[in-house]
């Protein structure tokens, strides 16, 4: 099985905007089963929205306009990456957090293509595979953890090949090191993590009272004025977190206590 190293870079801004942020940037390495750098895969991506790049992003991540301009669009791209993905027989995405995968699942929705091959794609996420090696709360950008493992960081931060080049050499520092039974797939959450953190909040709030927390409770005593409740889906998502945090907290309660 081959190893892809992803990252991606995009338009993100620093004002509030109801536009969405695209993918302008798309870079991998191919690793085989030996840990060898076998192919890569590199273009940049010329957006639908804010085709002008802002200065912050021009900036951090050093593409100039005029290549932007020059660049294919998503269809194109995303079509020519997914080949070069499938010259692989079988393969796992690996990335620095979760946000990579996101914002590819995102774009094909927005160019009204099929999902499909990405939501079925199998990613490890290898942030959090550094923080669990280090055992450490805080996340880190892949630079840090190369100077944590003295590892000279070579190449351009913010640009998505360089970037994949730089995280191939942390996995390759810490492959042992990981557990592959957490690889994941792209799952759509519609809950923020405050709205997440506010269920977990509150049955240990109503647990310390003595009161037998319930979803009407959660609902009139926590999320009033807090958290909107017209997305079906969101309620359904909140109502299954809901019932996981409960039961945990049940088997907290009721574990015998270690002589």
């Amino acid at each position: 099985m081959d190893y892809i190293i992803l990252d991606i870079e995009f338009n993100g801004r620093k004002f509030a905007s109801d536009l969405p942020m695209e993918v302008i940037e798309i870079g991998a390495v191919r690793l085989n089963s030996a840990l060898q750098a076998t192919d890569e895969f590199s273009s940049l991506v010329k957006p639908v929205y804010f085709s002008k790049l802002n200065g912050f992003i021009k900036k951090k991540t050093g593409i100039p306009q005029e290549d932007i301009d020059q660049a294919d669009g998503f269809r194109k791209v995303i079509t020519d990456f997914m080949n070069w993905l499938n010259k692989s027989e079988a393969f796992l995405l690996v990335t620095w957090g979760g946000e990579d995968l996101k914002r590819i699942v995102y774009d094909t929705r927005m160019h009204k293509l099929d999902d499909a091959y990405w939501m079925a794609a199998s990613y490890f996420d290898l942030l959090k595979g550094f923080i669990r090696y280090k055992n450490v709360t805080n996340d880190v950008s892949v630079e840090a953890a190369l100077l944590d493992l003295n590892i000279t960081a070579e190449g351009s931060a913010h640009r998505a090949l360089d970037d994949a080049r730089m995280t191939a050499e942390v996995f390759r520092a810490i492959i042992t090191e990981l557990d592959f039974e957490r690889k994941q797939q792209y799952i759509d959450v519609y809950a923020n993590a405050k709205e997440r953190r506010l269920v977990k909040t509150a049955i240990r709030a109503m647990t310390a009272q003595k009161v037998t927390p319930t979803w009407e409770l959660l609902v009139e005593h926590y999320f009033a004025d807090k958290v909107s409740l017209t997305d079906p889906r969101k309620v359904t998502e909140l109502q299954t977190l809901f019932a996981a945090e409960l039961m945990k907290e049940k088997q907290v309660s009721t574990k015998a206590p270690i002589q």
